[in-house]
């Protein structure tokens, strides 16, 4: 004997509102272990910069004028400070920051309003010089090997340098958190999308 039409029917919604709530909490328990790791040695933050629209730089492009690049939107501002919110709301109150010396990347660090803003020439965009990718690259993994990794690190770059340094392809304003093993060698822990 089988349960009535109206059993079913309900039975079947139950199973579809646990099977809609299961993946939501899936992922908070995850980003949950992610900010947990990042408040642990030997971890750091490898992000792009919040949403500036657009692709490269113009023709004219020069490094001190932001004039001459392109930049976060209002929006893209407003993405900078919501990301820095998620790092206070999760056990990250300073850290230390290190940015791109593009205006997108130090304008993107600074909102983030996690401490001082030190420029990184190592996470400089490579996106028009790919010859640069393999030593610019090199150089970002030796000065990660030469930190301390005691405390929260931030690096605030460009698409182009989080794929090179970690294989992940990230959206704008996306938090990679790294490992850094005893032996320098790099591993990718994690994301977490801030749109």
């Amino acid at each position: 004997m089988g349960f009535p039409m109206r059993y079913k029917s309900a039975i079947g919604a139950l199973i579809c509102v646990l099977l809609a709530i299961a993946p939501g909490r899936s992922v908070a328990v995850e980003e949950d272990a992610l900010w947990s790791a990042l408040r642990t040695p030997g971890h750091a933050v490898v992000m792009r910069h919040a949403l500036a629209p657009g692709t490269g730089d113009p023709p004219n492009f020069a490094l001190g004028d932001c004039s001459t690049q392109r930049n976060l939107s209002g929006e893209g501002r407003d993405q900078a400070r919501r990301i820095g919110e998620r790092f206070r709301a999760n056990g990250v109150e300073t850290s230390g920051v290190f940015s791109s010396q593009w205006c997108r990347c130090l304008e993107t660090a600074e909102l983030l309003g996690l401490g001082p803003v030190e420029e990184l020439p190592s996470l400089n965009s490579f996106f028009r010089q790919r010859e640069l990718r393999d030593p610019q690259t090199g150089a970002l993994r030796d000065w990660l090997a030469g930190r301390a990794l005691d405390r929260p690190v931030i690096l605030v770059t460009h698409q182009v340098n989080v794929t090179a340094l970690t294989g992940v392809f990230p959206a704008s304003g996306e938090v990679v958190i790294i490992r850094r093993a005893e032996d320098g060698e790099i591993s990718v822990v994690g994301s977490i999308r801030t749109e």
